[in-house]
Formats: structure tokens, C-alpha cells, sequence
């Protein structure tokens, strides 16, 4: 009687050990930036069409060619530095987990062509400086005229 408690616990612990790997076991993606596409927290890479130019949300760089190398840095190449990320359209790589998403660049560039617009998409953040009423210049002199729900006409 003995030996079949011990070996019933035995049963558990293991099924316990095993389900807490189930649980513990997780893809660990960066942060996605504020440019990238919403609705896509699990991806590691984007493809950006007009830069012919990948992103690694893992680690945070841009892969691209220079000199017939792939390269990744921390920023664009100074050509592409003021590059409007976020009306860029992102080719979210949902299929691919690899290290070197360069290995399909023949086939993105052709079927993902300079240009290439795909369904409307919405970046995580905001642009900067756009719609973030950050600007100070005017006192607030305590007259509010709206009703707090904020349908205003949005003329200023």
C-alpha cells in the first residue's frame, strides 16, 4: 500500500513538473516600436518595402545590405535617417523565426515590391508631435465651454 502512494504522488509530482513547463515555456519578443503595426506583439520581424530593409523587434535593429553585406545596426542608414517609419508600410513576417530573415529577400523584393501597400495598417503609437497636445503656449484661464465628451469640432 505503501509503494502505490509513493508511486501515486510520484505520478503527480511529475504531471505537476511537467504542466509547470508547458506553462513556464515562452517566445521572449522584444518591445515592439511605436511605428510598428498594432496587432502584432508576437512577430520578430517586419519587412519595410521602400527601404528594402528588415526589422528586428528582438533586438531592436535594422537589417539591411551595405556593400553586398547584411548588416544590422541600431538606426537606418544615414539615406533613409528621416524616413517617416510610421506612414512606411510594415510587412509583418508572421512565418518566420530564424536569425536571418535575409534569406528570403529575393522573394519579399519581388512579391513586396518598392511602393507595395497591403491593407490599411495602425501603428502601435502615435507619430510624435502629432495630435499629443503637448503644446504649453496657452494659459489655461479656467473657461471650459464643452460638455466633457469630448465631440468637439475640432476647429482651434
Amino acid at each position: 500500500m505503501k509503494t502505490l502512494k509513493y508511486f501515486l504522488i510520484g505520478i503527480l509530482f511529475l504531471s505537476f513538473s511537467y504542466t509547470q513547463a508547458q506553462v513556464s515555456v515562452n517566445v521572449n519578443i522584444g518591445t515592439p516600436p511605436a511605428w510598428g503595426p498594432a496587432g502584432y506583439s508576437d512577430v520578430r520581424y517586419y519587412y519595410l518595402p521602400d527601404l528594402e530593409t528588415y526589422y528586428d523587434v528582438s533586438t531592436s535593429n535594422y537589417v539591411y545590405l551595405n556593400n553586398g553585406q547584411w548588416v544590422r545596426t541600431r538606426s537606418l542608414p544615414s539615406a533613409y535617417r528621416n524616413y517617416d517609419l510610421y506612414n512606411e508600410y510594415k510587412v509583418v513576417l508572421t512565418d518566420y523565426r530564424g536569425d536571418r530573415p535575409y534569406d528570403n529577400f529575393k522573394s519579399h523584393k519581388v512579391k513586396y515590391g518598392k511602393g507595395y501597400k497591403g491593407k490599411p495598417q495602425k501603428t502601435i503609437g502615435q507619430k510624435p508631435g502629432k495630435g499629443n497636445n503637448k503644446d504649453k503656449s496657452h494659459h489655461d484661464n479656467g473657461n471650459h465651454n464643452g460638455n466633457g465628451k469630448g465631440k468637439g469640432n475640432g476647429k482651434h
